[in-house]
Parts: C-alpha cells; structure tokens; sequence
C-alpha cells in the first residue's frame, strides 16, 4: 500500500492563508472581510501553531541570513490599535537580530521633506539575507496624507504636480517599485491588520486602564478615529490598486490578536519555504582546506595531550 504523499509546509498552512490573500484579481470589497474571524481555531490551537511557526521561521531566518540571496520586506498596516507591536514581539521571538531589522515610521523629518516620498523607505529596505518590517511604511503617503491634506502641502510638491490624479499616480509608483524589488530578489509580503471600530475602542479603554500601556495613547487617537470611514474607504482604495501578484495584500482579521498572529506567521513560513532556502555549500579548494586546518588542529591537540 503506497502512502500519501506528505504536505509542504505551504498546503498544511494554506487555509490561514488563501482566504485573506487578495493580488487583484477580481473586485475587492473591504466590507467583505470579517474582522472577527478565527477560522476553525481556539485560543490554545492557535497558540500551538504560532510556536511551530516560530520555530520554522527561526530555521528559515538561518539560512536566509547565510544563503545571502534573498531578502524578506514585511509591511504592517493598520489603525491605531491593530496590534502591529505586539504581532512583531510574539512572531519574531527568537529570532537572531543580527539578520533582522524593525523600522517604524513616525512623521518624516525636514531632511525627508526635501526627499522623494519614498526615499526614507528605500534607505530602510533590508539588505541580501536580512528580514525587514515596516511598522506603517510608504502606503502611509496615500493613507494619512489623503485623509489630512495638509500633510501633503509639507511635501514642497510643484503646485502643478498636484492634481487630482495624484494618488492614481502614487499607486503605480508604489507598484512599479515593488515589481522592481520583486525582480531584483526581495519578497514583498503585505499586511492590513483589518480591526472593527469596536474592538479598537475595547483596546483603547484597556490601555487608560493598564499604567503600562498608557504612554501609548493620545488625545489624537481619538481625533483619528473620528475619522475612521474615512480611512476605512481609503484602505479600501490602497488595496484594492496595489495588490498584485508579486506583492499581494493579506487582509488579516485582527479582532483576535492570537489569530491574526497565526495570519501573519503563516503568510512568511510559507512564502520562505518557497524560496527553497539551503546553506551555502563548501567548494573544492574549501574542502581541501577544511582537511589541513583539521589535520593542525588535531596536532594541537595531541600536543597538549587533550582530543
């Protein structure tokens, strides 16, 4: 009796996945996608299936890191609240620093206003081998500054350059620079942590409650969510003209933390898989090396009488 073949990696997770991948194909209704799902999980399943993914990741990060070919850009958006932090502390536990760098972007400075509006992102792009994670990242030039014009106005644009085409015009430059790091080998894997206005408001009310957490909110969260159609349909728009096949985006239910954990590990164990990432092998001439440098110290150690 034959057996079945086993499942890679990609197929075991695929059902944490598909269901809230988007590359535009087909039309895009943000409303569609719950924010409370948690596929056929509980808490204690899923929290056995983030450690597994931790463990891979770790795995894959080792040889990412000494293969030195490929690079891997993580995007998280989402509204204040979302739980991009704490996704990145609980997914990347123990992952080695040295090949993995966190950048969170605030308000640019003035050095960054005399920039194109990507510069500051192409500066933080990880290097061949490297893991890098935007905390918020270039889609905020079409999210924040289309909600609050004025920001725009700081970005010393010619007048003319203004128009109303200008998003149009962001979302194919955007694309077009993620087709370009896709080709020269950095993995481009997109996230919008998609939370209800309800449960952002549950986790606001426990950061007033909880003395740790507090410096983490401002009266101009509240502003911000005051706004929140807004920047629920400008999501809706970012989505739907940038998601392509070589950097889709993955709409995450973020109502549970735990299972949007799972989300996300999911997405990057999988699509490291596929890169079929090996250790580098010794040539020729390192081998014969490796037998003399064997060889002197096994001298070494005879001489001073150990193995």
């Amino acid at each position: 009796m034959s057996k079945k073949p086993s499942k890679s990696l990609a197929q075991e997770l695929d059902r944490y996945i598909t269901p809230f991948r988007y590359d535009g194909s087909g039309k895009f209704h943000l409303k569609a996608h719950k924010t409370d799902a948690k596929g056929d999980l509980d808490k204690e399943e899923a929290q056995e299936i983030l450690e597994a993914n931790k463990k891979r990741l770790a795995e894959f990060q080792e040889k990412l890191y000494a293969q030195d070919r490929w690079s891997l850009l993580i995007v998280l958006q989402g509204m204040d609240a979302g739980g991009k932090d704490s996704a990145i502390k609980a997914i990347f536990e123990g992952i080695n620093p040295q090949g993995c760098e966190v950048h969170a972007f605030k308000q640019p400075s003035s050095k960054e206003l005399d920039h194109d509006f990507l510069w500051r992102h192409v500066l933080a792009l990880p290097e061949r081998g490297h893991i890098g994670i935007f905390n918020r990242s270039h889609y905020e030039e079409c999210l924040v500054t289309r909600v609050h014009p004025e920001i725009l106005a700081k970005e010393k644009l010619p007048q003319k350059l203004v128009t109303k085409n200008i998003w149009k015009e962001r979302f194919e430059d955007i694309s077009a620079f993620e087709r370009y790091l896709a080709r020269n080998g950095t993995v481009v894997l997109k996230f919008f942590l998609n939370l209800s206005k309800e449960e952002q408001r549950e986790r606001f009310l426990g950061r007033l409650e909880d003395p740790s957490k507090q410096w983490k909110f401002s009266l101009g969260d509240i502003k911000e969510r005051a706004l929140w159609p807004r920047y629920q349909a400008v999501y809706q728009d970012i989505v739907r003209h940038t998601a392509t096949p070589q950097a889709p985006w993955y709409v995450v239910p973020a109502d549970h933390k735990w299972f949007a954990r799972v989300v996300i590990g999911s997405v990057i164990v999988a699509a490291l898989e596929r890169l079929d990432l090996r250790f580098p092998r010794a040539d020729n001439a390192s081998l014969e090396e490796f037998k003399e440098v064997r060889k002197a110290l096994e001298r070494e150690g005879k001489a001073s009488g150990k193995r």
